[in-house]
């Protein structure tokens, strides 16, 4: 079954996502980045080329030809993907193709709102059994 991590009060969701994917990479981990816009997407393609600074993190848009060789992917508006080790959401809502992933990542800034939103796919993910973890990165620098 799908394990979940929820990531609450991230100053920046984007920056939190590069780091959560740096760090799952160096692990062997491959991930698949979803957001709900293509412009957030655009936003998380042009951090990865200078995130970290003195490292490099090999991405991709989901629906590439060379997918299946990044270790990141990035999607938006698909269901595509190579791999299925590990799902970095930056959607609002629980995403329908969340199951299929080994690990879920959900990040939530500290905004009112966002967290509002957080807690309903906590909820969402409660009811239905899955394993749940949360990590309070407020406090902590994005």
């Amino acid at each position: 079954m799908t394990k979940i991590d929820f990531y609450t009060g991230s100053a920046d969701k984007l920056r939190t996502a590069c780091q959560l994917s740096h760090k799952a990479m160096q692990n062997g981990v491959h991930v698949a980045l979803s957001a709900p816009d293509t412009a957030a997407i655009d936003a998380l393609d042009k951090l990865l080329w200078h995130y970290p600074a003195t490292a490099f993190i090999p991405h991709c848009r989901s629906d590439a030809e060379e997918a299946a060789q990044c270790p990141v992917v990035l999607n938006s508006g698909n269901d595509r993907f190579p791999h299925h080790d590990l799902l970095i959401s930056l959607h609002d809502e629980c995403v329908s193709f969340f199951s299929r992933f080994e690990r879920v990542i959900e990040i939530v800034s500290g905004d009112a709102e966002d967290s509002r939103k957080g807690r309903e796919r906590y909820k969402f993910y409660k009811d239905r059994g899955y394993e749940l973890r949360h990590i309070d990165l407020s406090g902590h620098t994005p």
